[in-house]
């Protein structure tokens, strides 16, 4: 592995491996600043199935696919430059964690299954020692059990002999959606010694079509000039009618805000126009869509996010492909990373890299 970061036809060239990959989103941003995924990791098998819709595996390709990660030796992982990983976040979200709470569940690490999971990714960095690593988690994390959760993953990491270096960046620098996550940088101390100068202030951040996004960069412009998309659109073009609210659930969704709005708090539905951003996308966004409903003027109902648009509004391409039914592409567009926000700081991760081993060979 020592000289796997490298320059290759110009361009930075690592490999590092995927866990709790999702539907691949960090895959995605990686590939993109130069890598070459050698080992991934997902449990769930629908997430699988658009993971490898989206990147499957060449004949004779040395990648290798698991599913829970708790059953992997580390020795079935190959040796690789970068670990990658947004281990589950719902035990120190603010959702997650309320509802716990409400339910008598514990939550954080004391989370029997998914609180855990975090130590699984410290097995691994111990034992492989990829030169670098970047982990993602909601903001929550930072404030969760009054900070202590965030300082147990920050102390762990560097008793590793790890840098150490973690930012919230706010999605909406590049979508059109209010989108905050923690992201956390490390590079192998062992390796480098005190010369990584890695940076989130000069991470780039490049918007797919404009600085500042709206929803009209999302949303289908339903004017005839977007290829017809079955089954979200019609065969003109215009978005599926199923999208639309009922009057039943738009009547339960307007009472519900007025009651809420009337107890003092914020809690009900948000509506968006083209002009707008979105509040963030959930993986509950399935059940009603009540945190981005569409307007569509003229008195008409306001529509859910589809599928496609809520792909766009997590920074995924066109060409990216929803094999899975609406409820589970949902759960997977709203539970994964905005691909352009990763990406930046992916060819920062890379930069830094080459830098550094360029300092070793000319040291050595």
């Amino acid at each position: 592995m020592g000289d796997a970061v490298k320059l290759k036809t110009g361009e930075p060239y690592f490999r590092f491996i995927d866990l709790f990959a999702g539907i691949g989103g960090c895959r995605m941003a990686f590939e993109r600043a130069g890598g070459e995924c050698v080992f991934t990791s997902e449990w769930d098998d629908y997430a699988r199935k658009t993971y490898e819709t989206n990147f499957p595996s060449d004949e004779g390709s040395d990648h290798v696919f698991r599913g829970d990660i708790t059953t992997v030796h580390v020795d079935e992982i190959p040796e690789h430059d970068v670990l990658v990983g947004g281990f589950p976040c719902q035990p120190f979200s603010i959702a997650g964690v309320s509802k716990k709470n409400a339910l008598g569940r514990p939550h954080g690490f004391a989370d029997p299954t998914q609180g855990t999971l975090f130590f699984d990714v410290a097995r691994i960095i111990e034992h492989k020692r990829p030169k670098a690593f970047l982990l993602e988690n909601v903001r929550n994390l930072v404030s969760h059990d009054k900070g202590n959760t965030f300082r147990i993953i920050k102390d762990k990491l560097e008793s590793l002999d790890y840098s150490f270096d973690a930012r919230v960046v706010d999605a909406s620098v590049v979508v059109p959606q209010g989108r905050r996550r923690i992201f956390m940088v490390g590079f192998d101390k062992r390796v480098y010694g005190d010369d990584v100068s890695f940076d989130f202030d000069e991470v780039k951040f490049e918007a797919p079509v404009m600085p500042n996004p709206r929803m009209e960069t999302v949303l289908y412009r339903e004017d005839g000039t977007e290829q017809v998309e079955l089954p979200y659109t019609d065969e003109h073009g215009r978005v599926a009618e199923k999208y639309t609210l009922t009057p039943r659930l738009w009547e339960y969704l307007q009472n519900y805000k007025k009651k809420h709005n009337a107890a003092g708090n914020g809690f009900g539905f948000g509506l968006v126009t083209r002009d707008d951003v979105a509040r963030t996308l959930s993986a509950r966004y399935y059940k009603d869509g009540s945190e981005i409903l569409v307007d569509q003027g003229d008195g008409k109902r306001p529509r859910r996010l589809t599928p496609r648009e809520c792909a766009r509004l997590m920074g995924f391409p066109n060409n990216f492909v929803i094999p899975v039914s609406d409820t589970r592409a949902y759960k997977q567009f709203g539970n994964s990373v905005v691909v352009p926000v990763v990406e930046g700081i992916a060819k920062e991760i890379a930069a830094d890299l080459v830098a550094l081993e360029a300092g070793i060979q000319q040291a050595g």
